[in-house]
């Protein structure tokens, strides 16, 4: 598969839309509502069964996404501000709400995401962070070298905030 090439086209999501998708433990698609499959500009049948990465922006840190997955895993749920990539190359950013789902044991046996359209002023203030972040990324020989990196980074700076994560995404 080719990489995709941002092109610096922004789409937006409209004030009441809602972005739905549900993932299997590995994170593959299995399902997709249909403001995911226009804003994405897949279809259907390309989103089912492909790994929810294959939106992922180069702008986005990795280092999110490690935060995202050790929450999941851990059985909670977790808000961010995400920045995706459709298929012809635009983006679209998203306040997104993932959740674990549960059977009845208590297991986890997928994942939930919700996403709407951001404030605007909340994107400025996030995008030199993420900025930062994916920097720090780049700096390392591999990626994984440059995840653990700028996650570290990322804790810094919400320890140099005394905050947790959760409290500074929904302070921006």
């Amino acid at each position: 598969m080719q990489a995709i090439r941002p092109t610096g086209v922004e789409n937006l999501l409209g004030d009441e839309e809602l972005i739905v998708s549900k993932t299997d433990l590995k994170g593959r698609i299995t399902y997709a509502n249909d403001v995911f499959i226009r804003m994405a500009k897949y279809s259907w049948k390309e989103l089912m069964g492909a790994p929810h990465s294959l939106i992922r922006h180069p702008d986005m840190p990795r280092a999110v996404f490690k935060l995202l997955w050790d929450t999941l895993q851990s059985k909670q749920e977790i808000f961010a501000y995400v920045i995706n990539l459709a298929k012809d190359g635009s983006h679209y950013w998203v306040f997104a709400h993932v959740t674990p789902t549960f059977d009845e044991r208590g297991n986890i046996v997928g994942y939930h995401s919700n996403r709407r359209k951001p404030d605007p002023a909340q994107i400025e203030r996030i995008k030199p962070i993420y900025k930062t972040l994916c920097a720090e990324e780049a700096r390392h020989a591999n990626a994984k070298e440059g995840m653990h990196a700028s996650f570290e980074a990322m804790v810094g700076l919400l320890k140099q905030q005394g905050v947790g994560y959760d409290e500074f995404v929904l302070s921006l």
